[in-house]
């Protein structure tokens, strides 16, 4: 309890640093986006989702880690029992020991097996030191980038459009601005530069359901596939939202017409 209280506060604090920080900044209005998970009836786009899934797992999985989704909550996403096993096959979990209880192979590896459904997306690197070596900084893991951010899915397409070229006259004339050519500049990003260079190019990754393969739409589908990460209950959530608020009309009325009844006979 007392590690886990000063895990908060230090991430309270830490938050409250950047956001001072970033208070001080020029930052344009995070690009706006139809979702069709917006609004009280709005519910995910599985087409969109499984878009969003492909560039997860052709461009992003390389660096950046899900660690809180498993394989088996593809089905949400319209993906059958044996696709998803094949999916999980494609990755390496390792294990404390093989069935004779041995650690480590005569070679001082340790063992590993095909990931199965139940299993958590298995990160691309296999520890933070390692990741750091790789790119020059921790990749942030993605499971709950849309709740880690103020604007949710919108600030994560927003900086995935926020790579530019030319630096704006609003960012250069603040004070205290340098220019950084080892890192790549985003307009949206907190202090400006980050270790990825932009990602979102046309082309990126083949649909093939017909959608036009645009940055812009790949940096929609992404959005919208690391919000359900974050929110995968949220179709559910929303449809029981809608049936307590029509039992509560219904119930409603039910009282009044009950009450009209009880008190119809009584003089004023």
């Amino acid at each position: 309890m007392r590690k886990l209280i000063i895990a908060a506060v230090a991430a309270l604090t830490l938050n409250a640093g950047s956001a001072q920080a970033a208070g001080s900044e020029y930052h344009p209005p995070l690009m706006d986006a139809d979702w069709s998970f917006e609004g009280i009836f709005g519910q995910y786009d599985q087409k969109q989702l499984r878009r969003g899934f492909q560039i997860y797992k052709e461009v992003c999985a390389s660096c950046h880690s899900l660690r809180l989704v498993a394989y088996r909550n593809l089905s949400a996403l319209g993906f059958t029992e044996d696709e998803i096993k094949e999916i999980a096959a494609e990755y390496e979990v390792r294990v404390e020991h093989d069935d004779a209880g041995n650690e480590l192979t005569e070679d001082g590896e340790f063992f590993t097996r095909p990931a199965k459904p139940s299993d958590r997306f298995v990160p691309p690197y296999p520890n933070e030191a390692a990741a750091i070596d790789a790119n020059g900084a921790l990749p942030p893991d993605l499971s709950l980038m849309a709740k880690a951010r103020v604007g949710g899915p919108e600030y994560i397409y927003s900086f995935l459009m926020g790579f530019v070229e030319e630096i704006p006259a609003e960012v250069k004339n603040q004070k205290g601005f340098t220019e950084n050519e080892d890192k790549a500049f985003n307009l949206y990003f907190p202090g400006y530069y980050n270790s990825m260079p932009a990602q979102m190019t046309d082309e990126l990754v083949e649909y093939e359901d017909g959608t036009p393969m645009t940055a812009d739409q790949h940096a929609k589908d992404i959005s919208a596939f690391l919000n359900w990460a974050a929110e995968p209950e949220l179709d559910e959530r929303k449809s029981l939202g809608l049936k307590v608020m029509l039992f509560l009309l219904v119930l409603t009325a039910m009282l009044y017409a009950l009450k009209r009844k009880i008190w119809a006979d009584v003089k004023h």
